[in-house]
């Protein structure tokens, strides 16, 4: 049997490559998507093309009702889950000044709360995951990663409801981490530059990569090729952040 692998935000991005990198390594494929559902059935085509048996799943995972769906979707394809990937998350910038209840509440719904709700409601499937699938050694099953951000711990103007997101996700990782382990491990990784946003025009842009140490962008494939060595191989990896920015977080 191949193991199994939910990506959610898989569409596109940083969640597409995770999705076809798992495929690639052996993994069957759940895609979730919210609105983007001819990009998620292009990323589940993709993982096929790897031999994996992969599907689409749409929520609103700013919802109760969107994360119900996802979850209930997955327990009826699989009876157990081998890796639960938090991808899909909220970016947009406002003024703090101007940031209103409901902008501030659905940021850490999408970013946060889908995320405690996925990993809380899916954990009886991520608990029968025959670890050997993974290679795994005995007593651990599933694994759970947290697409966090450095703005967690580098907030930017504008950007405050998101950056508390992302930091109140850091400390979900470590509670997480000692609370489920040894059955379940729990790893966060922290993209820096892997994917510009649209609006970011090419003087933002080069201004940005002077900042980074490695003096290039990074990739979503960069980000996919941790998570598959997360699942596969560090097996004694628990509790922690890991970067993926060039360097950039060593920064001040």
């Amino acid at each position: 049997m191949r193991p199994r692998a939910l990506v959610t935000g898989a569409g596109a991005r940083v969640g597409r490559a995770t999705a076809i990198e798992l495929a690639r390594a052996g993994f069957d494929v759940g895609v979730h998507y919210n609105r983007s559902e001819g990009p998620a059935a292009e990323t589940a085509a993709l993982c096929r093309e790897h031999g994996a048996h992969a599907w689409t799943v749409g929520g609103d995972l700013g919802t109760a009702e969107g994360c119900s769906a996802v979850v209930e979707a997955t327990k009826t394809h699989w009876d157990s889950l081998h890796v639960l990937v938090n991808n899909a998350s909220l970016f947009y910038p406002v003024a703090f000044g101007d940031i209103t209840d409901a902008e501030w509440e659905r940021m850490l719904a999408v970013n946060l709360l889908a995320p405690f709700r996925l990993s809380r409601d899916l954990l009886p499937l991520l608990t029968t995951a025959d670890g050997s699938a993974v290679g795994a050694p005995d007593g651990q099953h599933g694994l759970v990663v947290h697409l966090c951000d450095i703005g967690a711990d580098r907030p930017v103007s504008g950007h405050a409801h998101y950056s508390v997101s992302k930091a109140g996700l850091v400390m979900l990782v470590k509670a997480m981490a000692i609370e489920l382990a040894p059955a379940i491990r729990t790893v966060g990784v922290s993209p820096g530059q892997v994917a510009w946003p649209p609006d970011y025009d090419a003087d933002k842009r080069a201004r940005l990569t002077r900042r980074i140490p490695l003096h290039r962008v990074g990739t979503p494939e960069d980000v996919g090729t941790l998570v598959r060595f997360l699942a596969l191989e560090a097996h004694y990896l628990n509790g922690i952040v890991v970067p993926v920015d060039g360097g950039l977080a060593c920064r001040y």
